[in-house]
């Protein structure tokens, strides 16, 4: 989440009177992440008793036409009993919304949605106990997600990473780290050769990073942010997941019990096939260059007096590193 369109206080109050959610009282602008515009909103509330609300305002990397998928998998996943925010349809039922750009000199429109607000917080140093129901969360996801009606590729798939190299440039990538380039380059080639495709396939998260959980001690309260969801191998959502959760932010270091406990969690709700098991690796090795090759990209071409923080490319090349060292060639092994 960011902030790279400013809105004035009269729109965005014209804005929550097409919501049957009450009167606006305030708006934050939220400055993490990196693809999209957000506020924290409160209103009066339907009955007075005041509500909070996370507005979005879709910038790049989220196509219009996406939108649809995104929105109404939240309310699949929301009726499901998972644990993931629904939307809030406007007064004549429509997913969001297309309000002007007051900063865009051409008058261009942009899509924006709002989104319920749950509680709970996101975890800096999470324990076992929590990773494991971080687990858990994810494979009911998962298995609720069966039943939802749509489906989307994955935008950020290899292809998407070969694309952001080149976008990057060798000089861009040895301009972060020197070496990067050749790396980049090996790695694709790698993965190109060895990325499995025969896998159980269906919607995933494709994100799920500590600050798109929220948790109230051990339990979940919130898988947020689903803007890259999409249809693709199951496993692969487990190796993106593992590659956030079980290092520290630098990625230098690596918690063995916590990725043990996200995996335990996992199956004890979902199990994984031998073959899922076997691929998690290669699985992981993707997602490493995946977060390494978009942290990258907007590291270059972020403007600067965008209100967003900027992320360490080279967070997700350490553990990119460790996923390919073959003395943690049986990290994914069953105990």
């Amino acid at each position: 989440m960011a902030v790279y369109t400013q809105l004035g206080s009269e729109q965005l109050a014209a804005l929550i009177a097409t919501f049957d959610v009450g009167e606006l009282v305030s708006a934050k602008g939220i400055a993490e992440g990196v693809s999209n515009s957000n506020w924290l909103i409160e209103t009066t509330g339907k009955y007075g008793s005041g509500a909070r609300f996370i507005l979005t305002m879709y910038e790049y990397r989220i196509a219009l036409e996406d939108l649809p998928f995104f929105l109404s998998l939240l309310d699949h996943l929301a009726a499901k009993s998972c644990p993931v925010p629904r939307t809030i349809h406007d007064a004549s039922g429509a997913l969001y919304r297309m309000l002007s750009d007051p900063g865009s000199p051409t008058g261009a429109r942009k899509a924006v949605a709002l989104i319920e607000f749950l509680p709970g917080v996101s975890l800096s140093e999470p324990t076992p106990g929590q990773a494991a129901a971080v687990g858990r969360a994810l494979a009911q996801l998962h298995l609720a997600a069966g039943g939802f009606g749509q489906a989307r590729a994955n935008g950020m798939g290899p292809d998407e990473w070969q694309r952001l190299a080149d976008e990057c440039r060798p000089a861009g990538l040895d301009g972060i780290d020197f070496g990067l380039a050749a790396m980049v380059e090996n790695e694709l080639a790698y993965l190109a050769a060895h990325w499995p495709t025969d896998l159980p396939r269906g919607v995933i998260h494709a994100d799920l990073f500590p600050d798109n959980v929220l948790m109230l001690g051990e339990r979940v309260t919130g898988l947020i942010d689903f803007y890259f969801a999409c249809t693709d191998l199951i496993a692969y959502d487990i190796a993106v997941t593992h590659a956030a959760w079980c290092f520290d932010n630098a990625g230098r270091v690596f918690d063995p019990a916590i990725s043990a406990a996200l995996l335990v969690g996992y199956e004890s709700v979902r199990p994984l096939s031998s073959e899922e098991r076997a691929a998690l690796p290669v699985l992981a090795r993707g997602a490493a260059l995946r977060f390494a090759l978009s942290r990258a990209f907007d590291w270059i071409n972020t403007p600067a007096d965008a209100l967003v923080v900027k992320k360490d490319p080279l967070a997700f090349v350490r553990r990119l590193q460790f996923y390919a060292d073959p003395a943690n060639a049986g990290l994914f092994a069953r105990p």
